[in-house]
């Protein structure tokens, strides 16, 4: 017996006349946000079958006719041997193409094509296509945070992945054209040199740069005064007016007065995306602070996630951002109600027979809907014709125990020509922003002991008798409110937390009776009479 150690493994082994020659390449599995290293294992013998084993699906079974033909279009055969692979651990499902690269390697490397010494250092993925050229993979970035973690010294990627998995400090990543130069970098013929990102550079220079802002905006104050509460205590809002009064223009600018990512948020917010194939091929990491607006026939998969290939839903890419749902009554009742357990708890867990994976949603969640069925009602420049019990049934399409979760509810009136003709620019995002960033400054220290508490939104009942506790004026104050109004019981939880919002916009320690006044004006779809009312 003949025993030789190439790379990590590579034994050649002579019995009865029999040769067999063993190889480990490495890779990863994503499987969610986890991801869990894979080493490739490569054994040929004599004979000319080819077996896959490793929980393999229909992507990695096929990847040995896209393998077979990238070699022989790069000048190399296919051995004519037994060749049995394994993709270990064998209890994790593997899926995708990513594995076509660390398979081609592996086999060329037990071919005695490729030199073994660095097989052991680099972790390897890419898809192949038939001429040989690396496709992009999605999970470049969580690939490359596992590759640090597990000491390899370097990574090597489609050159379409290069920018995203080179965020990744502590590690060489080489982004590959094709097949032959993958070759030619483990057999040391050309020299190669890693591709280095100044993340903080790539990241500061384009947190303050946006297309749209609020000063395009004209009129609607007590709207974007809503939105400004809504940014500065991270509470989800809803929107009621008629068509054209301005809803989506104002929620498309929410971002811009929004506090700006922190690193940490932005490279958990790029991973999603990377998992999800979502980056551009010049992102490197995201710099703005998400804004998704799914059309209201989105499924409930495409919303919270999952799938045969789970992926993250509207919901995760909205992670640390904005989820806007224009038009939210049309969306399905199923639809609407999958929202409840993620604005709770600010993850959602999808759990089907064959994989369970988690994934994050800390977002606002910003909605409009029109005040009836034809949009107008209320409107003083339209006649509605609907009946009060149309104008019921349409808001009852979103359940109580789902509005129970938005805090602020505002109505917004169209801005009539000869005032829209007239009035100047109105305050530019910058300023608004400015505001936004004191009050959550006050917020991080107030909630500095609590691990996962950031904004006033996620403050619990426990925490709103510490911090949001009215006086005797202002409490009365609710009191009455509640029983004029007809507020239900569930707003009065809403009330003290924008009430503490507002009181961090206003430099105040206390919850004041003023502050109180204005975050009751914020709960209208709570009045028991509002469809039988006029705006």
């Amino acid at each position: 017996m003949i025993s030789l150690f190439c790379s990590h493994l590579f034994v050649s082994l002579q019995q009865e006349n029999e040769l067999i020659m063993l190889v480990k390449t490495y890779t990863a599995a994503v499987n969610g946000l986890e991801v869990t290293t894979v080493a490739c294992e490569v054994s040929m013998s004599r004979g000319v079958q080819f077996h896959l084993t490793g929980l393999a699906d229909t992507a990695v079974k096929e990847s040995h006719d896209r393998i077979k033909a990238a070699l022989i279009n790069n000048g190399f055969k296919m051995p004519t041997m037994d060749i049995t692979v394994n993709l270990s651990p064998a209890d994790i499902k593997k899926e995708g193409s990513s594995y076509d690269l660390p398979l081609a390697i592996a086999i060329l490397a037990a071919n005695d094509k490729v030199n073994c010494d660095r097989l052991d250092k680099y972790m390897l993925v890419g898809e192949l296509g038939l001429d040989g050229r690396l496709q992009p993979v999605r999970g470049a970035l969580p690939i490359a945070i596992r590759a640090r973690a597990e000491k390899f010294k370097g990574l090597i990627v489609p050159q379409q992945n290069i920018r995203e998995a080179a965020v990744v400090n502590q590690l060489e990543v080489y982004g590959m054209e094709t097949l032959s130069d993958v070759i030619r970098f483990m057999n040391g013929a050309d020299s190669y040199q890693p591709t280095i990102i100044d993340t903080r550079k790539e990241f500061y220079e384009h947190q303050n740069h946006f297309d749209i802002d609020f000063s395009d905006v004209k009129g609607q104050e007590s709207v974007k005064r809503a939105l400004e509460v809504a940014a500065a205590g991270g509470h989800n809002l809803i929107m009621i007016g008629p068509p054209g009064s301005g809803k989506s223009m104002l929620a498309k600018r929410l971002p811009s007065i929004l506090p700006p990512l922190s690193l940490a948020e932005s490279l958990e917010t790029t991973q999603i995306h990377s998992v999800a194939g979502k980056l551009n091929r010049d992102t490197s990491l995201i710099s703005q602070r998400p804004f998704r607006a799914p059309h209201h026939t989105i499924s409930q998969v495409a919303l919270v996630g999952g799938g045969n290939n789970p992926q993250p839903g509207e919901i995760s890419l909205a992670h640390n951002g904005v989820l806007f749902l224009d038009e939210m009554p049309e969306l399905s009742r199923s639809v609407l109600e999958v929202l409840r357990q993620p604005l709770e708890d600010r993850k959602i867990s999808i759990a089907r027979a064959k994989y369970s994976v988690e994934y994050p949603c800390s977002f606002m969640l910003i909605a409009s809907m029109n005040p009836c069925p034809c949009g107008y009602y209320g409107d003083p420049t339209h006649h509605c014709a609907c009946t009060p019990g149309q104008i019921q049934r349409y808001m009852n399409k979103i359940s109580g125990p789902l509005l129970d979760r938005i805090d602020i509810h505002c109505e917004i009136q169209a801005v009539p020509f000869a005032q829209l003709s007239q009035m100047q620019p109105g305050e530019p995002s910058a300023t608004i922003r400015e505001r936004v960033i004191a009050a959550r400054k006050i917020q991080e220290e107030r909630f500095r002991p609590y691990k996962g508490v950031h904004s006033n939104a996620m403050m619990s009942e426990k925490m709103l008798h510490e911090f949001a506790e009215p006086d005797d004026a202002s409490m009365e104050m609710l009191r009455m409110a509640m029983e004029r109004l007809k507020l239900s019981a569930r707003a009065y939880t809403r009330i003290l937390k924008v009430a503490r919002t507002i009181a961090d916009l206003a430099g105040s320690e206390r919850v004041e009776s003023v502050h109180i006044a204005e975050a009751i004006g914020y709960r209208n779809l709570d009045r028991g009479d509002w469809a039988e009312r006029g705006l």
